[in-house]
């Protein structure tokens, strides 16, 4: 895929490894404008809005987790279940970047996050070339499920994944993964925390600042989309 050049940010964007251990929020303001994104993955930062005291949208806050979810590559493993369920489905790459982020915000799901001005910014990022998706879709020809994430050198960061039928979002995961894998060089998958979910596929916990250590030795590899 052809990446265009993002311009360098106007906000000078803090080093979490400057951070109170164990705090996710490292700073709050700035913009969703796609050169500050872009900026922030770069140093191990990404955007998402604070709960205000009624439950609603806050600041916009920079986070860097500790520990940090990752799923290493080499420990994902496809059960015999996952596999069979693998079958019915279709799988793409970047047909519909949009339709996978719309899914992924979908406003019934709990702690939906995802705002028309995030899939603004991260449709915009797609479309230079440095956001992607893996869209699965059902033999009606319906997407079933998928997830999105950006891509820069050798860190892939997770974002959301979806389903609409049962093992969906596991087959995209396990479809990224086999890529990721096919391809040379240091590669990080972030998946910001690890939850039950991710944990099942194999992720781990590591702390900030060896993600950050790993960040960096990924950085100068080639991408693999």
């Amino acid at each position: 895929m052809t990446r265009a050049v993002v311009p360098p940010s106007r906000w000078a964007l803090p080093d979490p490894r400057d951070a109170e251990p164990g705090n996710d929020v490292v700073a709050v303001g700035a913009d969703l404008e796609p050169s500050t994104v872009f900026a922030a993955y770069q140093r191990g930062l990404f955007p998402m809005h604070l709960v205000d005291r009624q439950g609603g949208q806050g600041e916009l806050a920079w986070w860097s987790p500790d520990p940090r979810g990752i799923l290493p590559l080499d420990a994902v493993q496809v059960s015999r279940s996952l596999a069979k369920s693998a079958r019915r489905f279709q799988v793409t790459v970047d047909t519909a970047f949009d339709d996978v982020m719309l899914g992924c915000a979908d406003r019934g799901r709990e702690r939906g996050w995802i705002t028309a001005e995030f899939r603004a910014t991260y449709g915009e990022l797609h479309r230079l070339g440095w956001a992607h998706s893996i869209e699965v879709w059902d033999r009606d020809g319906l997407l079933a499920g998928g997830l999105y994430g950006i891509e820069i050198g050798g860190l892939f960061a997770g974002e959301s994944m979806f389903h609409r039928k049962r093992d969906a979002s596991k087959v995209a995961l396990v479809s990224l993964v086999e890529r990721l894998r096919s391809c040379p060089g240091v590669r990080v998958m972030d998946v910001q925390w690890r939850t039950d979910h991710l944990a099942s596929l194999g992720a781990i916990e590591v702390p900030r600042q060896q993600y950050l250590g790993m960040l960096d030795r990924a950085l100068p590899t080639a991408p693999c989309f």
